[in-house]
């Protein structure tokens, strides 16, 4: 009888530990890339009438949201059922933002003097870039994507 060694013979190359460890690494990378979004550090999408949007790309815009009359200077106006807030910060130029208040969700009512304002806990927002001008919201309202065609505003 010889003495052969039972043991099964040493694997060369990762432990499966290892090999998981990279792929989920990898997975988690791929679904960050992803998740980016163009950098749009004010967080505002701002639209010029006659669709001056700066680069919608042609994207078909929905039912005729407002019209631009409707939109005062210096103010705007929330559309709850749409989840929007639509601003004109100056004279011909369109913001909108989400009207999901960042700090609990609650829904932003009012805009006047330029600001964006909530009533549950009085946070208020820049209807210029939807920045938070008073907390106790900390990030600024997610800007929504508009166009303007002639006096039609519309969302994208």
């Amino acid at each position: 009888m010889t003495s052969e060694s039972l043991e099964p013979a040493a694997v060369t190359g990762p432990a499966r530990r290892t090999v998981m460890a990279a792929v989920g690494a990898a997975g988690v990378a791929v679904a960050l890339t992803a998740c980016g979004s163009k950098d749009n550090s004010s967080g505002s999408s701002e639209v010029k009438p006659g669709g001056q949007d700066g680069g919608s790309g042609g994207a078909a815009a929905g039912p005729v949201l407002a019209r631009t009359a409707d939109i005062p200077e210096g103010g705007g106006k929330v559309f709850a059922d749409q989840g929007v807030v639509v601003t004109q910060p100056v004279a011909g130029t369109f913001k909108a933002f989400s009207s999901k208040c960042t700090h609990a969700g609650c829904a932003v009512k009012r805009v006047s003097d330029g600001v964006i304002n909530c009533p549950c806990h009085g946070s208020q927002f820049s209807a210029a870039d939807g920045s938070v001008k008073k907390g106790p919201a900390t990030k600024p309202l997610p800007a929504a994507e508009i166009s303007v065609d002639g006096d039609s505003i519309k969302l994208v």
